[in-house]
């Protein structure tokens, strides 16, 4: 009993593994690219990118691209403090992606 009851929870909790959302971006010069797809290597078929500063204040909105990539440039003063890129899906799912100012440096080239 105990063990078809565990085996019941794993097997529930496969498909909801199988949709997690992966969230990327990185920095080249002043460009930022953000990049998104599901843990089975679907790409989101729409959603929103999140830009926000280290204090937590909206710099922009963006559309999920195509095949799950979004650039823009980066902001101004955002090389000192970092930003958070939070990632809605219309599939329901979110994630965020953290650039810090190291990241940023390392894609600028200058740390």
């Amino acid at each position: 009993m105990i063990r078809a009851l565990m085996f019941a929870l794993c097997v529930a909790a496969i498909p909801v593994a199988a949709h997690d959302l992966r969230v990327f971006a990185s920095v080249a010069g002043e460009t930022v690219t953000v990049e998104s797809t599901f843990s089975s290597g679907r790409v989101p078929t729409g959603g929103e990118i999140r830009v926000l500063d280290a204090d937590n204040v909206l710099l922009m909105t963006l559309e999920v691209g195509a095949e799950g990539k979004t650039q823009f440039t980066l902001p101004e003063g955002a090389a000192e403090t970092g930003l958070m890129i939070e990632v809605d899906v219309s599939e329901g799912h979110s994630d965020y992606w953290m650039l810090t100012p190291d990241d940023i440096a390392y894609g600028q080239g200058t740390n």
